[in-house]
């Protein structure tokens, strides 16, 4: 028979209530999100009036979760960017060249003198003076090779050896490569991931895309340049001994030195010799911040981990008085002199920065340096008002699918299709509550899933209403055929959408951005349609048939 307890059915509006209301702000979408970002500014800088009556646009009281919108629905920037994971190469082999030397340096009264020799950068080429002990050379740097972890290549190790001529010639082996490759991109990945979430932007999309590129959207960005700005520089600090200051690229001094330019635009064809192997680099840094010199110019503070407060307050205190040069990217953004010890490894960059270089600065060096350069090779830029005709456009067909089912439901079933269409409504507020908790991303896609959903929802409906039919037609009453039809018709409604909602999982697991944007509202779709069929629908129905106690019902 018909019987819901009162527990049951203050569950069940308890629920609809609680989605409603998490709902309730996408209806007053600007004024929430003006209220949200005032709040956000006022923790981290201060009140201010414009600030406040911001924030006093929406109650503090009232959830103020919202549905994000996507790039394609708020406009924004778009890369698409090749990792150059060839840099990390040369980078290994300079990197081993000290140890080579001093492993083969071990063996000079059989193997003579050594001197390294120029050729490709992911190679290492050293000539030896008695090329007939060369295969003694070659063993001595195999014993440096470590065993790398891959179930392609069992037993491989992380480099190769060989012999051309006289000169020995080390590199990288393949599954070195390929497990560099991977590393590269996914370390380039989550930096990138980092700094586009230090500026505060709202659910970027940082994917992977086949084996070197990475794809990057932006919502609410103003220009896809403005993004490579962001990202777009590799942000490795270091900080070197000054050799001498000249006035031309080509001037050099005795020992492993580096010639690199000035970035300050007050210095501009002023070069500064430097030690090529930096005191500190910015893997040791922890923090960073904009702030002020002591002349009330913009600078950033900077903070290293133990290791690096050690190496920096060391050197320091033993070179009071000397230049220090703190390069970035291949360029001397300053060259203090140190005029005491620094101890606790803290320190100041200073430069003719402006408030705005600094920040960004400083946002570059807390997210750490990018592995490796990148090539942007797709970079576009959708405008607010492209952004705006997408709602437009997917706010219609919403309304155009609604108002259909409505119509077909409430012409097919009567009074019956309206308690559905009722449901249905509730149906649609619960997906953007349950949007709207989790922090999901509205694409048009995602909007493609709804309508989607709203033509689904109506389905477990129309197989308890033509079960009701059926049952009726068996001369039973209409409390017993009301009974029946949700009991009989519960089987093929779990089925159907359990096997939907596993399509949905799979969409989700397999794909990426505009897909899973798909899967995602299709499968919240799902849920919430079966309790607003099987709970909602069914609550309304019991409620008016308790109401009314009709003799018959019309289906």
């Amino acid at each position: 028979m018909l019987q819901i307890s009162f527990f049951n059915r203050l569950v069940i509006w308890l629920l609809v209530a609680v989605g409603l209301l998490v709902a309730m702000p996408n209806a007053f979408y600007s004024r929430v999100e003006s209220h949200n970002d005032a709040v956000a500014a006022i923790e981290s800088g201060g009140a201010t009036p414009e600030l406040e009556a911001d924030a006093a646009k929406w109650p503090g009281l009232l959830p103020n979760n919202l549905v994000n919108l996507g790039l394609d629905l708020r406009g924004g920037a778009h890369l698409l960017g090749r990792v150059q994971v060839e840099e990390v190469y040369a980078e290994r082999m300079k990197a081993m060249w000290p140890e080579v030397r001093d492993a083969l340096r071990d063996e000079r009264g059989t193997i003579g003198t050594i001197r390294r020799v120029d050729g490709p950068e992911d190679q290492l080429r050293i000539r030896i003076q008695n090329s007939d002990q060369m295969a003694a050379a070659m063993d001595k740097v195999r014993g440096l090779a470590r065993q790398v972890v891959s179930l392609s290549y069992p037993g491989a190790t992380d480099i190769e050896v060989s012999a051309e001529g006289d000169v020995l010639v080390v590199q990288l082996s393949q599954a070195e490569r390929e497990l560099s490759d991977q590393r590269t991109v996914q370390q380039s990945l989550e930096i990138i991931r980092r700094r586009v979430d230090e500026v505060g932007t709202r659910e970027p999309t940082i994917q992977r895309q086949g084996s070197d590129r990475i794809i990057i959207q932006v919502p609410g960005i103003g220009s896809a340049q403005e993004l490579k700005d962001l990202i777009g520089t590799t942000a490795k600090l270091t900080f070197h001994p000054v050799v001498q200051r000249v006035s031309s690229p080509d001037a050099d001094a005795t020992g492993r030195t580096v010639t690199l330019p000035s970035a300050d635009p007050s210095e501009e064809g002023v070069y500064y010799v430097l030690e090529e192997n930096p005191v500190v680099t910015g893997e040791e840094l922890v923090d960073a911040q904009p702030d002020f010199d002591q002349n009330g110019q913009p600078a950033v503070n900077f903070r290293f981990n133990a290791s690096g407060a050690r190496k920096f307050g060391d050197y320091t205190a033993e070179n009071v008085g000397s230049p220090f040069a703190i390069v970035l990217d291949g360029e001397v953004i300053s060259a203090p002199v140190i005029r005491q010890h620094i101890p606790g490894g803290t320190g100041i960059i200073s430069g003719n920065f402006t408030v705005q270089e600094s920040s960004d600065l400083a946002v570059l060096l807390r997210a750490g340096a990018l592995p490796a350069g990148m090539d942007f090779l797709q970079e576009r830029t959708i405008g607010p008002e492209l952004g705006a005709d997408s709602i437009r456009a997917g706010a219609i067909a919403c309304v155009v699918a609604f108002a259909a089912v409505l119509v077909f439901m409430a012409l097919s079933y009567g009074l019956f299709g309206i308690f559905a269409n009722i449901a249905l409504l509730i149906n649609v507020g619960l997906i953007f509550g349950l949007l709207s908790t989790i922090g999901a991303t509205l694409t048009l896609p995602g909007i493609a899933g709804i309508v989607l959903t709203i033509g689904m929802a109506v389905d477990a409906n129309v197989l308890v209403f033509e079960r009701i039919r059926e049952e009726l037609k068996t001369a039973k009453g209409p409390s017993r055929a009301i009974s029946l039809g949700y009991e009989k018709a519960l089987s093929a409604i779990i089925d159907a959408n359990i096997t939907t909602f596993i399509t949905a999982a799979i969409l989700f697991v397999l794909g990426s951005g505009p897909v899973r944007g798909f899967s995602v509202t299709l499968a919240l779709g799902i849920i919430t349609s079966v309790f607003t069929a099987i709970y909602v629908t069914r609550l309304l129905i019991v409620t008016w048939f308790e109401r009314a106690r009709p003799k018959t019902i019309e289906v």
